[in-house]
Protein backbone atom coordinates (compact mmCIF):
# COMPACT_ATOMS: atom_id res chain seq x y z
CA UNK A 1 0.00 0.00 0.00
CA UNK A 2 1.38 3.28 -0.72
CA UNK A 3 0.82 6.52 0.91
CA UNK A 4 0.67 10.49 -1.04
CA UNK A 5 1.60 12.81 1.03
CA UNK A 6 3.47 16.30 1.39
CA UNK A 7 5.83 17.59 3.94
CA UNK A 8 5.86 21.17 5.12
CA UNK A 9 7.44 23.20 7.27
CA UNK A 10 7.27 26.60 9.40
CA UNK A 11 9.88 27.75 10.63
CA UNK A 12 11.70 24.85 10.71
CA UNK A 13 9.00 22.93 12.35
CA UNK A 14 8.29 20.54 10.12
CA UNK A 15 5.21 18.04 8.95
CA UNK A 16 3.87 15.45 7.15
CA UNK A 17 0.67 16.42 5.49
CA UNK A 18 -2.19 13.89 4.66
CA UNK A 19 -5.29 14.60 3.08
CA UNK A 20 -7.68 11.98 4.86
CA UNK A 21 -10.73 13.47 3.36
CA UNK A 22 -11.89 9.84 2.50
CA UNK A 23 -10.87 8.51 6.38
CA UNK A 24 -9.12 5.50 5.09
CA UNK A 25 -5.52 6.88 6.63
CA UNK A 26 -5.16 3.99 9.74
CA UNK A 27 -4.75 6.26 12.14
CA UNK A 28 -4.46 3.87 15.37
CA UNK A 29 -1.42 2.91 13.79
CA UNK A 30 0.93 4.38 16.53
CA UNK A 31 4.08 2.37 15.23
CA UNK A 32 3.40 3.19 11.57
CA UNK A 33 3.07 6.70 12.08
CA UNK A 34 6.28 6.80 14.35
CA UNK A 35 7.96 5.12 11.32
CA UNK A 36 6.69 7.85 8.93
CA UNK A 37 7.92 10.88 11.25
CA UNK A 38 11.10 8.55 11.68
CA UNK A 39 14.18 10.83 10.30
CA UNK A 40 16.37 7.68 9.00
CA UNK A 41 13.73 4.96 8.31
CA UNK A 42 10.58 7.16 7.09
CA UNK A 43 9.77 10.62 5.87
CA UNK A 44 11.04 12.48 8.82
CA UNK A 45 8.52 14.78 10.54
CA UNK A 46 8.33 16.44 14.40
CA UNK A 47 4.28 15.31 14.07
CA UNK A 48 1.72 14.24 10.97
CA UNK A 49 -1.30 16.00 10.55
CA UNK A 50 -4.31 14.50 9.01
CA UNK A 51 -6.92 16.83 7.21
CA UNK A 52 -10.23 15.39 7.50
CA UNK A 53 -13.86 16.47 6.82
CA UNK A 54 -15.87 18.99 9.05
CA UNK A 55 -19.44 18.78 8.83
CA UNK A 56 -19.83 22.65 10.15
CA UNK A 57 -16.55 24.30 9.29
CA UNK A 58 -13.95 24.23 6.68
CA UNK A 59 -11.67 21.09 7.54
CA UNK A 60 -10.71 19.11 10.62
CA UNK A 61 -7.41 18.77 11.84
CA UNK A 62 -5.74 15.66 13.54
CA UNK A 63 -2.38 16.25 14.87
CA UNK A 64 0.33 13.28 16.37
CA UNK A 65 3.34 13.47 17.76
CA UNK A 66 6.76 11.85 16.29
CA UNK A 67 6.05 9.20 18.70
CA UNK A 68 2.66 7.98 17.05
CA UNK A 69 0.36 9.41 19.79
CA UNK A 70 -2.21 11.94 19.12
CA UNK A 71 -1.22 15.13 20.37
CA UNK A 72 -2.78 18.28 21.92
CA UNK A 73 -2.68 21.53 19.45
CA UNK A 74 0.22 22.22 17.32
CA UNK A 75 0.27 26.23 16.63
CA UNK A 76 2.84 25.57 13.89
CA UNK A 77 1.53 22.78 12.18
CA UNK A 78 -1.83 24.10 12.32
CA UNK A 79 -0.63 27.13 10.48
CA UNK A 80 1.68 24.89 7.81
CA UNK A 81 -2.48 22.85 7.52
CA UNK A 82 -3.85 25.88 6.64
CA UNK A 83 -1.09 26.46 3.76
CA UNK A 84 -1.88 22.98 3.09
CA UNK A 85 -5.78 23.20 2.65
CA UNK A 86 -5.17 26.20 0.66
CA UNK A 87 -3.15 24.03 -2.07
CA UNK A 88 -6.12 21.93 -1.84
CA UNK A 89 -8.01 24.87 -2.94
CA UNK A 90 -10.39 23.87 -0.06
CA UNK A 91 -9.70 27.45 0.84
CA UNK A 92 -8.54 30.69 -0.34
CA UNK A 93 -7.86 33.42 2.08
CA UNK A 94 -9.56 32.81 5.18
CA UNK A 95 -10.87 29.36 6.69
CA UNK A 96 -12.32 28.38 10.15
CA UNK A 97 -11.38 24.56 11.21
CA UNK A 98 -11.88 22.36 13.78
CA UNK A 99 -8.73 20.97 16.44
CA UNK A 100 -8.47 19.04 19.13
CA UNK A 101 -8.92 22.46 21.27
CA UNK A 102 -11.96 23.84 19.54
CA UNK A 103 -12.34 26.35 16.78
CA UNK A 104 -9.28 28.48 15.11
CA UNK A 105 -9.80 31.39 12.51
CA UNK A 106 -6.86 31.57 10.37
CA UNK A 107 -5.86 33.77 6.53
CA UNK A 108 -2.86 33.17 4.46
CA UNK A 109 -1.40 35.63 2.74
CA UNK A 110 1.83 34.93 0.11
CA UNK A 111 2.79 31.86 2.42
CA UNK A 112 2.04 33.74 5.84
CA UNK A 113 -0.35 32.36 8.11
CA UNK A 114 -1.80 34.01 10.77
CA UNK A 115 -3.45 31.79 13.27
CA UNK A 116 -6.23 32.17 15.72
CA UNK A 117 -4.78 30.77 18.83
CA UNK A 118 -7.18 29.86 21.95
CA UNK A 119 -8.39 32.69 24.73
CA UNK A 120 -6.21 32.15 27.93
CA UNK A 121 -7.47 33.56 31.22
CA UNK A 122 -4.76 31.30 33.70
CA UNK A 123 -1.12 31.67 34.23
CA UNK A 124 0.52 30.17 36.63
CA UNK A 125 3.44 32.18 37.90
CA UNK A 126 6.04 30.55 40.64
CA UNK A 127 9.26 31.65 41.80
CA UNK A 128 11.70 30.84 38.77
CA UNK A 129 8.89 29.21 35.87
CA UNK A 130 5.42 30.09 34.71
CA UNK A 131 2.75 27.75 33.80
CA UNK A 132 0.63 27.76 30.92
CA UNK A 133 -2.28 25.89 28.50
CA UNK A 134 -1.90 27.70 25.19
CA UNK A 135 -3.62 24.51 23.29
CA UNK A 136 -0.71 22.90 25.02
CA UNK A 137 0.76 22.64 28.24
CA UNK A 138 3.71 25.29 28.66
CA UNK A 139 6.74 25.40 31.39
CA UNK A 140 8.51 28.61 30.38
CA UNK A 141 11.77 29.91 32.07
CA UNK A 142 13.15 33.31 31.27
CA UNK A 143 16.94 33.16 31.44
CA UNK A 144 20.01 34.99 29.53
CA UNK A 145 21.96 33.23 27.24
CA UNK A 146 19.58 30.77 26.27
CA UNK A 147 22.22 29.31 23.41
CA UNK A 148 24.76 27.86 25.57
CA UNK A 149 21.50 25.69 27.02
CA UNK A 150 21.39 21.71 26.55
CA UNK A 151 17.58 21.97 26.21
CA UNK A 152 17.44 18.19 25.81
CA UNK A 153 18.57 17.34 28.90
CA UNK A 154 17.18 20.08 30.98
CA UNK A 155 14.03 19.70 29.50
CA UNK A 156 13.50 16.35 29.78
CA UNK A 157 14.07 16.47 32.99
CA UNK A 158 11.30 19.09 33.61
CA UNK A 159 9.33 17.52 31.35
CA UNK A 160 9.19 14.03 33.30
CA UNK A 161 9.69 15.65 36.92
CA UNK A 162 7.47 17.44 39.41
CA UNK A 163 4.91 18.24 39.27
CA UNK A 164 4.24 17.39 35.85
CA UNK A 165 5.52 13.48 35.72
CA UNK A 166 3.79 11.01 33.09
CA UNK A 167 1.59 13.57 31.12
CA UNK A 168 4.70 15.83 31.15
CA UNK A 169 4.80 19.15 29.68
CA UNK A 170 6.65 21.15 26.94
CA UNK A 171 9.71 23.03 28.46
CA UNK A 172 10.21 26.89 26.57
CA UNK A 173 13.77 28.76 27.46
CA UNK A 174 13.12 32.59 26.63
CA UNK A 175 15.61 35.42 26.71
CA UNK A 176 14.55 38.89 26.18
CA UNK A 177 16.38 41.19 23.74
CA UNK A 178 14.10 44.24 23.84
CA UNK A 179 10.99 45.11 24.94
CA UNK A 180 8.84 43.33 22.91
CA UNK A 181 11.48 40.74 21.56
CA UNK A 182 12.60 37.62 22.59
CA UNK A 183 14.73 34.74 21.59
CA UNK A 184 12.76 31.06 22.66
CA UNK A 185 14.08 27.54 22.43
CA UNK A 186 12.06 24.89 23.33
CA UNK A 187 11.56 20.64 24.22
CA UNK A 188 8.73 19.08 22.97
CA UNK A 189 7.08 16.49 24.64
CA UNK A 190 5.75 13.81 21.89
CA UNK A 191 9.04 14.60 19.94
CA UNK A 192 11.34 14.26 23.25
CA UNK A 193 14.02 16.79 21.98
CA UNK A 194 14.45 20.32 21.56
CA UNK A 195 12.77 21.19 17.74
CA UNK A 196 13.67 24.26 15.55
CA UNK A 197 10.22 26.17 16.91
CA UNK A 198 7.16 25.66 18.80
CA UNK A 199 3.96 27.81 18.10
CA UNK A 200 2.38 26.77 21.13
CA UNK A 201 5.30 27.34 22.77
CA UNK A 202 6.04 31.02 21.66
CA UNK A 203 2.46 31.69 22.51
CA UNK A 204 3.35 31.03 25.89
CA UNK A 205 5.90 33.04 26.17
CA UNK A 206 4.77 35.64 25.09
CA UNK A 207 1.99 35.72 27.23
CA UNK A 208 3.94 34.99 29.94
CA UNK A 209 5.92 37.87 29.65
CA UNK A 210 3.16 40.05 29.18
CA UNK A 211 1.82 38.56 32.34
CA UNK A 212 4.91 39.26 34.74
CA UNK A 213 5.36 42.41 33.38
CA UNK A 214 8.52 42.10 30.84
CA UNK A 215 6.68 43.61 28.60
CA UNK A 216 4.26 46.47 27.81
CA UNK A 217 3.50 45.19 24.31
CA UNK A 218 0.80 43.62 22.56
CA UNK A 219 2.58 42.52 19.70
CA UNK A 220 5.95 40.30 20.46
CA UNK A 221 8.69 39.18 18.37
CA UNK A 222 9.79 35.81 18.65
CA UNK A 223 13.09 34.31 17.41
CA UNK A 224 13.24 30.81 17.47
CA UNK A 225 16.05 28.65 15.90
CA UNK A 226 14.57 28.17 12.62
CA UNK A 227 12.87 31.61 11.96
CA UNK A 228 11.12 34.15 13.08
CA UNK A 229 7.32 34.27 14.52
CA UNK A 230 5.00 36.88 15.80
CA UNK A 231 2.57 36.64 18.48
CA UNK A 232 -0.29 39.65 19.48
CA UNK A 233 -3.01 39.63 21.67
CA UNK A 234 -5.57 42.06 23.30
CA UNK A 235 -5.17 41.69 27.16
CA UNK A 236 -8.54 42.29 28.98
CA UNK A 237 -7.59 42.07 32.80
CA UNK A 238 -6.17 38.97 33.21
CA UNK A 239 -7.41 37.24 30.08
CA UNK A 240 -5.81 37.27 27.11
CA UNK A 241 -8.28 37.55 23.54
CA UNK A 242 -7.59 37.23 19.61
CA UNK A 243 -4.49 35.74 20.48
CA UNK A 244 -2.92 34.96 16.70
CA UNK A 245 0.26 33.07 15.94
CA UNK A 246 1.89 34.70 12.77
CA UNK A 247 4.57 33.35 10.44
CA UNK A 248 5.58 31.40 7.36
CA UNK A 249 3.87 27.92 6.17
CA UNK A 250 5.91 26.29 3.02
CA UNK A 251 5.72 23.15 0.95
CA UNK A 252 8.75 21.39 1.14
CA UNK A 253 8.24 18.70 -1.19
CA UNK A 254 5.34 15.63 -2.06
CA UNK A 255 5.91 12.07 -2.59
CA UNK A 256 4.23 8.79 -2.04
CA UNK A 257 6.05 6.15 0.17
CA UNK A 258 5.05 2.34 0.80
CA UNK A 259 3.83 0.86 3.63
Amino acid sequence: MKIHFYKYQGTGNDFIMIDNRSLTFPKSDVKLIRKLCDRRFGIGADGLILLEPSKENDFTMVYFNADGNEGSMCGNGGRCLVAFAKQLKIITTNTTFEAVDGLHFANINNNIVSLQMIDIDTVDVLNDYCFLNTGSPHHVTFKENISTLNVKEIGAKIRYGAPYFKEGTNVNFAEQTSNNSFKVRTYERGVEDETLACGTGVTAVAIAASNTNKTSASSINIEVLGGNLEVSFEKDENTYKNVFLKGPAQLVFEGNISI
